[in-house]
């Protein structure tokens, strides 16, 4: 009996690994969009498709860099064992898709941003897992 529970626990921790990564990835959408419309709301931003300073496309992946540690560390939290991991198979995900967006982009015109910046959003999401989990432990250390 006690054989059988073991076996089966790993095939249980499945769905929950999928949907910490899920929640993690669901999180950078929602707060990377909602910082958007904020910001082109309250004109910080130009409007979309419109060319914008350096020093907004920084600001944008400043806070694009924030989401995505905040995102990892709640994938970590909610990874039902080896929370690293989780946390960079997000990042691996965020890179994905980072990239698949720079290569649709480039070229495509000044609101689409300097060519820096489809460069960096692909490029941050692991060390954005990487720092997520380490906060992760750091808090559990503190905690012990």
């Amino acid at each position: 009996m006690e054989a059988e529970k073991d076996m089966n626990a790993p095939t249980r921790s499945i769905p929950r690994s999928i949907g910490a990564v899920f929640a993690g990835l669901l999180a950078i959408v929602v707060l990377s969009v909602a910082a958007d419309l904020i910001l082109h709301g309250t004109h910080v931003f130009p409007p979309a498709g419109q060319p914008m300073a350096t020093g907004l496309w920084l600001l944008a992946i400043a806070y694009r860099a924030v989401f995505g540690v905040v995102a990892c560390y709640l994938t970590a939290r909610l990874a039902p064992h080896r929370p690293m991991a989780h946390a960079l198979i997000l990042g691996l995900v965020g890179t994905a898709i980072g990239t698949i967006g720079t290569v649709s982009t480039w070229d495509r015109g000044p609101g689409f941003g300097p060519h820096w910046y489809p460069i960096a959003v692909a490029a941050i999401p692991i060390p954005c897992a990487w720092l997520g989990a380490r906060l992760l432990g750091s808090r559990d250390r503190v905690a012990a």
